[in-house]
């Protein structure tokens, strides 16, 4: 599947307008932690690989640049799969292999994501902790399962996202909000690469 999501920071009259009609799904707390190399070599390509609650994840970017407002993602869950991408040893598990390969975790956070369902969207309002700092962000994301959809489906979360007096702007991921904050190399590097844009 195709994750297409548009970040926001919401103020309270936000988040109420946002969820006004939409069904309250779930509140979840998770703690992920995010791997790379020293040299960045997935987040400067625009690859995320995280483990949550000790199951991996990696996501892979599908759009092209730093100037688009809406992101993009495959996601990966299988582990053997993720192993081929990242051309790991096929052998053992995939925690195994990354320090074989030379990853490391490079952010850790505790993240309350409350989850609410509008078709056809999903609505995640995130509180997140990564002890030096919190973290509010809100998210409006639509799965799809061909790449020729993906058009249609950022138009969808525009509209949305107008209809409910969102503020269409750049907003700041929950890691790549970390890596401003604490890891300010990290980030520059992903500003170098054009995997993100600095404001």
């Amino acid at each position: 599947m195709i994750e297409i999501e548009k970040k926001f920071i919401l103020n309270d009259e936000d988040k109420e307008r946002l969820i006004k009609d939409t069904n309250f799904l779930n509140e979840m707390i998770f703690t992920d932690v995010y791997y790379d190399t020293n040299d960045f070599l997935l987040t400067s390509n625009d690859k995320w690989l995280r483990s949550r609650e000790g199951r991996f994840e990696l996501k892979i970017s599908l759009r092209q640049g730093a100037e688009i407002l809406i992101d993009q993602y495959d996601e990966i869950e299988d582990e053997q799969k993720i192993k081929e991408v990242l051309n790991l040893t096929p052998v053992g598990s995939l925690a195994d292999a990354l320090v074989k390969a030379g990853y490391a975790p490079f952010c850790k956070c505790k993240t309350t994501r409350r989850k609410y369902r509008i078709e056809p969207f999903t609505i995640d309002i995130d509180i997140v902790d990564f002890q030096d700092f919190i973290y509010n962000v809100g998210e409006i994301e639509l799965m799809v399962s061909e790449k020729s959809e993906i058009e249609r489906a950022i138009d969808k979360i525009m509209f949305f996202a107008k209809k409910h007096n969102l503020t269409i702007a750049p907003a700041r991921g929950k890691v790549v909000e970390y890596l401003k904050r604490m890891k300010p190399l990290h980030y520059q590097a992903l500003i170098r690469t054009g995997v993100v844009k600095d404001f």
